[in-house]
Protein backbone atom coordinates (compact mmCIF):
# COMPACT_ATOMS: atom_id res chain seq x y z
CA UNK A 1 0.00 0.00 0.00
CA UNK A 2 1.44 3.43 -1.13
CA UNK A 3 2.27 5.88 1.43
CA UNK A 4 -0.20 8.38 -0.10
CA UNK A 5 -3.10 5.67 0.43
CA UNK A 6 -2.23 4.97 4.10
CA UNK A 7 -2.06 8.94 4.88
CA UNK A 8 -5.56 8.97 3.49
CA UNK A 9 -6.89 5.72 5.44
CA UNK A 10 -5.62 7.81 8.58
CA UNK A 11 -7.31 10.92 7.72
CA UNK A 12 -10.48 9.28 6.70
CA UNK A 13 -10.93 7.24 9.57
CA UNK A 14 -10.49 10.15 12.14
CA UNK A 15 -13.99 11.07 11.62
CA UNK A 16 -17.22 10.60 13.04
CA UNK A 17 -18.75 6.65 12.08
CA UNK A 18 -15.90 6.70 9.12
CA UNK A 19 -15.74 3.07 7.52
CA UNK A 20 -13.59 1.51 5.13
CA UNK A 21 -15.44 -0.63 2.43
CA UNK A 22 -14.34 -1.33 -0.88
CA UNK A 23 -16.74 0.45 -3.60
CA UNK A 24 -18.39 -2.07 -6.05
CA UNK A 25 -16.26 -5.06 -7.25
CA UNK A 26 -13.03 -3.19 -6.26
CA UNK A 27 -10.02 -3.87 -3.88
CA UNK A 28 -8.68 -0.66 -3.12
CA UNK A 29 -9.84 1.35 0.23
CA UNK A 30 -13.28 3.17 -0.19
CA UNK A 31 -14.16 5.59 2.41
CA UNK A 32 -17.93 6.21 3.77
CA UNK A 33 -20.50 7.23 6.37
CA UNK A 34 -23.58 5.51 6.96
CA UNK A 35 -22.35 3.78 4.10
CA UNK A 36 -22.10 6.84 1.64
CA UNK A 37 -19.34 6.87 -0.64
CA UNK A 38 -16.84 10.25 0.45
CA UNK A 39 -13.55 8.99 -0.81
CA UNK A 40 -12.50 6.28 -2.92
CA UNK A 41 -8.88 5.05 -3.94
CA UNK A 42 -8.19 3.71 -7.24
CA UNK A 43 -7.66 0.31 -7.93
CA UNK A 44 -3.83 1.22 -8.80
CA UNK A 45 -3.82 3.49 -5.86
CA UNK A 46 -1.88 6.05 -7.70
CA UNK A 47 -5.20 8.55 -6.92
CA UNK A 48 -8.25 9.39 -5.27
CA UNK A 49 -11.85 10.95 -5.99
CA UNK A 50 -13.38 13.11 -3.22
CA UNK A 51 -16.57 14.34 -3.05
CA UNK A 52 -16.54 19.05 -3.09
CA UNK A 53 -18.54 21.75 -2.57
CA UNK A 54 -19.64 23.94 -6.07
CA UNK A 55 -16.97 25.67 -7.12
CA UNK A 56 -14.05 24.19 -5.53
CA UNK A 57 -13.32 21.48 -8.11
CA UNK A 58 -13.04 23.81 -10.68
CA UNK A 59 -10.89 26.19 -8.40
CA UNK A 60 -8.06 23.19 -7.58
CA UNK A 61 -8.23 21.63 -11.66
CA UNK A 62 -7.42 25.60 -12.71
CA UNK A 63 -4.96 25.99 -10.18
CA UNK A 64 -2.98 23.29 -9.96
CA UNK A 65 -3.28 20.26 -13.26
CA UNK A 66 -0.70 18.81 -11.80
CA UNK A 67 -2.58 17.26 -8.41
CA UNK A 68 -5.67 17.96 -9.02
CA UNK A 69 -8.08 16.78 -11.67
CA UNK A 70 -11.54 16.07 -12.89
CA UNK A 71 -12.27 12.37 -12.74
CA UNK A 72 -14.32 10.59 -14.69
CA UNK A 73 -18.18 9.18 -14.06
CA UNK A 74 -18.76 11.27 -10.82
CA UNK A 75 -16.54 14.73 -12.54
CA UNK A 76 -19.80 15.45 -13.41
CA UNK A 77 -21.16 15.77 -10.26
CA UNK A 78 -18.20 17.69 -8.42
CA UNK A 79 -15.92 14.82 -7.58
CA UNK A 80 -12.36 15.84 -7.81
CA UNK A 81 -9.75 13.92 -8.34
CA UNK A 82 -6.17 13.52 -6.73
CA UNK A 83 -2.84 12.19 -7.91
CA UNK A 84 -1.43 10.31 -5.05
CA UNK A 85 1.84 9.63 -6.46
CA UNK A 86 2.72 13.97 -6.20
CA UNK A 87 4.40 15.99 -3.63
CA UNK A 88 1.12 17.21 -1.55
CA UNK A 89 0.51 19.69 1.29
CA UNK A 90 -0.95 16.80 3.47
CA UNK A 91 -2.79 19.97 6.01
CA UNK A 92 -4.70 21.16 2.80
CA UNK A 93 -6.00 17.67 1.97
CA UNK A 94 -6.76 16.51 5.04
CA UNK A 95 -9.31 19.89 4.89
CA UNK A 96 -10.56 18.64 1.88
CA UNK A 97 -11.00 15.23 3.01
CA UNK A 98 -13.50 16.48 6.16
CA UNK A 99 -14.96 18.99 3.70
CA UNK A 100 -15.76 15.74 1.73
CA UNK A 101 -17.50 14.21 5.10
CA UNK A 102 -19.05 16.93 5.90
CA UNK A 103 -20.68 16.74 2.50
CA UNK A 104 -22.28 13.48 2.61
CA UNK A 105 -22.34 13.41 6.34
CA UNK A 106 -25.57 13.30 8.34
CA UNK A 107 -25.51 16.67 9.98
CA UNK A 108 -24.87 15.65 13.54
CA UNK A 109 -22.28 13.81 12.52
CA UNK A 110 -20.98 16.59 10.21
CA UNK A 111 -21.74 19.47 12.88
CA UNK A 112 -18.82 16.94 15.09
CA UNK A 113 -16.13 17.65 12.76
Amino acid sequence: MSDGVTRVRDICLTLPEATEKSFGGHTSPAFRVRDKLFVMVSEDQTSMTFKAAPGVQEALVGDDPERFYVPPYVGSKGWVGVRLDVDHDWAELAELLRDSYRLIAPKRLAAQV
